[in-house]
């Protein structure tokens, strides 16, 4: 009997000295895990927001808040149509239109593939005496020269006009400078307006009209 009261207590006794000690492991354990997964989160990086990885693609400049915001001459209307026919919906581009449709370019431009237009506003037609401009107006080969060195024969990013200089349709050069959403071509024409999507073109609304040599 008095046998079996002391293997009972000498139980007793184990157990409680194990208890503790199993409850400080399963303890430590839960610390490990709770310290793995707030580290394991503190480094797992922030994924950008879609909307600020695609900023660098939209339009730019000054000009762009006088673009109608719906429709066809919007800039979600110009991008589903070919350059000329999207030019025409845009009411700042009216007189390059119509120098367009004198000089029989429509279907040239409508048709090309991957091209860059730089095209000049109706203030910068305006700039123009109208004597000479309506003296270009009515000359369809001194028209259709002036008209194709304002074309690319690639679509050009922002980023290209840092520093370029690019062959036209006309089979002459031109340059740009800048940087961000400051850019001028032969140093004189001033992007108001850049990288207008069509359905064929990248557009930059300049200021000034581009003059080859004659």
């Amino acid at each position: 009997m008095n046998a079996t009261r002391f293997q009972r207590a000498a139980i007793a006794l184990v157990g409680a000295a194990v208890l503790p000690l199993a409850l400080t492991a399963c303890s430590s354990d839960d610390s490990k895990d709770t310290k793995s997964s707030a580290s394991s989160a503190a480094e797992t990086p922030e994924t950008p927001a879609d909307d600020a990885a695609g900023s660098g693609d939209q339009p730019f400049g000054t000009a762009c808040a006088s673009v109608p915001k719906s429709g066809a001459g919007s800039f979600d209307g110009m991008s589903k149509d070919p350059v000329a026919t999207a030019a025409s919906n845009n009411p700042d581009l009216s007189t390059l239109v119509t120098a367009v449709k004198k000089a029989g370019l429509v279907d040239t431009l409508n048709n090309a593939k991957d091209i860059t237009v730089f095209a000049p506003t109706n203030e910068a037609f305006a700039k123009i005496p109208k004597a000479d401009l309506d003296k270009v107006l009515a000359d369809k080969a001194t028209l259709t020269k002036i008209l194709t060195y304002h074309v690319v024969g690639e679509k050009l990013p922002p980023k290209a006009l840092e520093s370029g200089t690019f062959p036209t349709l006309e089979k002459s050069t031109l340059t740009t400078a800048g940087s961000g959403e400051s850019y001028t071509v032969n140093d004189s024409s001033k992007v108001v307006c850049g990288n207008v999507p069509t359905a064929n073109a990248t557009v930059y609304i300049v200021d000034t009209v581009l003059m080859p040599k004659m």
